[in-house]
């Protein structure tokens, strides 16, 4: 970043760290101790899906180590907006393996060119009542935020704040509230 960028108010975006991802277990020993909140076993990549023979190749190759052996096997769906969910399901018990899929689609992504199409990855929890509840990793951004859905597109806002205040010390949240997008109809949610 240039004198003049300084000048002007610019700043370098933040490069993604997707290692970041690997400290979404211990957060997750936190979530079930402050709020009762358990994995499920399922995440997803959110991603623009691009045109292409490399694109293809990389999605293909993806699939196919995701889905290898007796492992969980992923799928594929489209949202209302465009974009494309790459699910993956582990047990609830196995939260490592699921973060280490997760990280494998964005690096695998990120390593073939398509970066700028990644969105967010998302690990989904539950509550005691059965209610879903989502940690979305931001992939521009670096950083994570609480996304807790009702009924009818509404968001349950304290459960929201109450999570970012348990999970602080464990992971980047985002600070720009106006940067926790709804993801509505995610994959677990």
């Amino acid at each position: 970043m240039g004198f003049l960028d300084t000048l002007l108010g610019r700043s370098k975006p933040k490069k993604p760290d997707l290692d970041r991802l690997f400290a979404l277990p211990t957060a997750a020993v936190t979530l079930e101790a402050a709020a009762g909140l358990t994995p499920t076993g399922v995440g997803a990549v959110c991603f623009r899906a691009a045109e292409g023979a490399a694109f293809a190749q990389i999605e293909k190759d993806v699939r196919e180590l995701l889905d290898a052996g007796e492992g969980p096997k992923v799928e594929l769906s489209t949202d209302t907006y465009g974009y494309t969910w790459l699910v993956a399901r582990h047990p609830a018990t196995d939260l490592e393996g699921l973060v280490t899929d997760l990280h494998a689609v964005n690096a695998a992504l990120e390593s073939g060119g398509f970066g700028p199409q990644l969105l967010c990855s998302l690990v989904a929890f539950t509550g005691p009542d059965g209610r879903r509840f989502g940690l979305v990793y931001l992939y521009k951004r670096g950083t994570f935020y609480p996304f807790a859905p009702m009924p009818g597109e509404r968001r349950d806002n304290a459960l929201e704040l109450q999570v970012r205040g348990a999970v602080g010390a464990d992971l980047p949240v985002e600070g720009d509230l106006s940067r926790w997008f709804p993801v509505w109809g995610a994959p677990g949610l």
